[in-house]
């Protein structure tokens, strides 16, 4: 076997990840197998953002079927290609909308894990205003001839911004937005890290009361649960303005959307998903695309899922000419299972990692990975509710207890009572399918 070079904090990263059932944010590229139409599309709809374009699109799949994978490869290959992303997990404190703020803090939890290239881990916000002011110095001095420490330089660079911010302002709350990277702007300018600490607080979302913002950055309005996307649009075109490729804006775990109990506050969510999916899909906004990972329930149940909301299921809702084929240019993505020999494929890699990651001398052959595929597939209702997450997270176990066991056998322990294999809850109890999701 030809063993993988994986640095140790990546493998280790990968192996704490899979057995604890999560996606891991770092070394996809090790073990991505299958879906190559679906990724063929988001590479597709990158190459659309960079050329000013906007994109929506739902992943839909059953609980540990890929989502989350998916969205994290989006995430990677976004960043390799200059692309500014923000991810967040909604959860019963971070939905689209609500009476408690609920909208604001998925918002904060965004701009927190806004990322780059160079700042793949999140917090990249200051870097990337800090990138902006840069990349006007270095092109005035490059144009105009003159020298970092030339007073007309300064003078050209405060020309040269306010230039760049006042275009925001015809934008829906634009002029804001452009007063308070002016603020940023004579912060770094006057090396007042207060202006810059407040500017930055208030792109964040981070200000309680207007009045606050007021007396801190003459700004009457803040960031609040009725106008956060907007600002998100407004960070598009900024970005885009910097010379990035795009902003990419990832939202796992869609059913908690679907968990709500109050049907009116459960309709206020689809009609502000709704306003995002036509800004996004008319061209009201520039270099955005907007990802959302849900459940075929959430998506489709007639009481309480999207399909609940008229407007939504009637944009969302596949074409009758469609039927047996898969329309990978529509709003709705769905995701089959593995095939078994993409199953196969997976554990080979996930098996050249272990190895590598614990240096030990593995007797585990392919004849065992078939093995233990068999075994996996033959368990009573495996066709069903069998998915990648169940296999992974068994499968590490086992090897596990081989290497901690050496006097076991792989297949004694596969076929043995020392191994008790996981049994997911079934996808139509939503809550007892709360817990994080691991996707492949």
């Amino acid at each position: 076997m030809n063993i993988l070079k994986v640095p140790k904090r990546v493998s280790t990263a990968l192996l704490n990840s899979l057995s604890a059932g999560v996606t891991p944010r770092i070394g996809l590229e090790y073990m991505a197998v299958g879906r190559k139409r679906e990724i063929e599309t988001l590479l597709e709809d990158l190459v659309n953002i960079r050329e000013g374009g906007s994109i929506f699109r739902i992943i839909v799949g059953r609980y540990g079927s890929g989502k989350s994978f998916l969205l994290q490869i989006i995430r990677n290959y976004a960043m390799d290609r200059d692309y500014v992303v923000i991810d967040a997990d909604l959860s019963p404190e971070r939905k689209l909308t609500g009476n408690r703020g609920s909208g604001l803090a998925t918002y904060r939890e965004l701009l927190q894990n806004m990322a780059t290239k160079v700042r793949p881990d999140g917090g990249a916000l200051n870097a990337i205003l800090e990138r902006w002011i840069a990349a006007v110095q270095m092109q005035l001095m490059k144009e105009e001839g003159l020298s970092l420490n030339d007073p007309l330089l300064t003078e050209r660079m405060e020309l040269s911004i306010m230039q760049a911010i006042h275009r925001m302002d015809d934008r829906v709350h634009g002029y804001d937005f452009a007063r308070v990277l002016s603020t940023f702007w004579q912060g770094h300018r006057t090396g007042n890290d207060e202006m810059k600490n407040a500017a930055l607080k208030w792109l964040r979302g981070e200000y309680q009361t207007r009045t606050e913002a007021n007396t801190e950055l003459g700004v009457r309005v803040i960031i609040d649960d009725d106008t956060w996307f907007d600002y998100i649009k407004l960070f598009s075109d900024f970005v885009m303005q910097l010379g990035y490729a795009g902003l990419i804006m990832l939202l796992d775990e869609g059913v908690n959307l679907y968990k709500i109990s109050n049907t009116q506050s459960r309709n206020n969510n689809y009609e502000k998903l709704l306003n995002m999916f036509n800004d996004a899909m008319q061209g009201k906004v520039q270099g955005l695309g907007v990802y959302l990972c849900g459940t075929p329930q959430f998506v489709e149940d007639n009481r309480r899922g999207l399909f609940s909301y008229e407007a939504l299921r009637t944009r969302l809702a596949g074409s009758r000419f469609a039927k047996e084929l898969k329309d990978m240019q529509g709003p709705l993505i769905y995701l089959d299972k593995l095939t078994y020999e993409e199953l196969f494929v997976l554990l080979h890699k996930i098996l050249e990692i272990h190895i590598i990651h614990y240096g030990w001398e593995c007797g585990v052959c392919e004849d065992d990975l078939l093995f233990f595929l068999q075994q996996a597939v033959n368990r009573i209702g495996a066709d069903e509710w069998l998915t990648p997450r169940e296999i992974v997270r068994d499968f590490i176990s086992v090897l596990n207890l081989v290497r901690q066991n050496p006097e076991q056998t792989f297949k004694r322990l596969v076929t043995g009572d020392l191994f008790k294999t996981t049994h997911p809850a079934e996808d139509n109890d939503i809550e007892e399918n709360d817990a994080a999701e691991f996707n492949l």
